[in-house]
């Protein structure tokens, strides 16, 4: 503990990152929650002299705009799919990892690379792999994922172009995130595997029981509490999803045609701004903010009474 007599010190040396947090984070949290309530604010008129009122008219708008809608339902809908799904299979891998003991290493590594991968790299590469017409050595050739398709019999499907469906981009979508998602999850479960008492499974073996009840009654509720985390953690990141949808389909999140758009909460903020709405932005921050916060609650709630410690 700190001397009351030197805590100037300590305070001094804090005194750089506290400046940065005020300036950086606790500043723009404020500027946005006094847009959002000025009733269509924009940066430009404030900066000509106008004045605004006080209000909800920001967010009584947003809330009848058929793009936020479809927004939010893809969003939703994202989070719904990825996350379950995700953390199913990071825990069946995560389990797999921890039970192989030969180049345990080297698998590791393999699955943790794409979280140290940009993630506007590996779009490009998904794009490329589900692309219908790709050009390499100046040849045009389909993807690997449709020439996969036709040397099973299938016809090509326009998973990402032009002609693509709101139903195809979305596949690429959920493959995409889940696959993203995957190393951090069981970076986690594994931890939480391998530091697992392993004399309950010495238990469980010699009262005979079954690997697959020695997974539901043993390791599941021994490692709820990381089942938990990144539940709560892959619902936060999926409802601010924005960079992998950038990467897959560029800046326009969706074929030119904009009947397969995947545009998500995140990316009808950022379209805000470039028409000088901060208002718009701010009251929408400021509810994707409520969404997480409410999505979150619920988790700790649900995770409180499921979890084990």
């Amino acid at each position: 503990m700190v001397d009351s007599k030197h805590q100037w010190k300590a305070w001094l040396y804090l005194a750089p990152a506290i400046i940065l947090l005020l300036i950086f984070t606790v500043w723009p949290i404020i500027n946005t929650i006094r847009m959002a309530f000025l009733n269509n604010y924009s940066l430009q008129s404030e900066i000509g002299g106008a004045t605004f009122s006080i209000g909800i008219q920001n967010f009584t708008r947003i809330l009848r705009y058929k793009e936020f809608k479809r927004a939010l339902l893809t969003t939703t809908l994202l989070c719904v799919i990825t996350v379950p799904l995700s953390t199913i299979l990071a825990l069946i891998i995560a389990v797999c990892l921890n039970s192989i003991k030969p180049l345990s290493r080297f698998f590791q590594t393999i699955f943790f690379l794409p979280y140290v991968t940009n993630s506007i790299a590996i779009g490009m590469v998904f794009a490329a792999m589900f692309n219908i017409v790709g050009t390499i050595a100046n040849f045009n050739t389909p993807g690997v994922v449709n020439n996969l398709l036709m040397a099973l019999g299938f016809n090509p499907i326009d998973w990402i172009n032009t002609s693509s469906t709101y139903t195809t981009n979305m596949i690429v979508m959920v493959i995409y995130i889940v696959w993203n998602a995957l190393p951090f999850k069981i970076l986690i479960l594994l931890g939480g595997l391998q530091s697992v008492n392993k004399q309950y499974y010495e238990a469980a073996k010699i009262d005979g029981t079954s690997r697959f009840r020695t997974f539901t009654r043993i390791t599941v509720p021994l490692l709820s509490p990381m089942i938990a985390y990144v539940v709560i953690t892959g619902f936060i990141g999926g409802f601010k999803e924005y960079s992998s949808i950038v990467g897959v389909f560029g800046d326009s999140m969706g074929p030119a045609s904009d009947k397969g758009r995947l545009n998500t909460i995140v990316g009808f903020i950022y379209d805000a701004l470039p028409n000088l709405q901060q208002g718009r932005a701010s009251a929408a921050a400021l509810i994707l903010f409520v969404i997480i916060f409410a999505v979150t609650m619920v988790n700790l709630y649900v995770g409180k009474k499921r979890t084990h410690y």
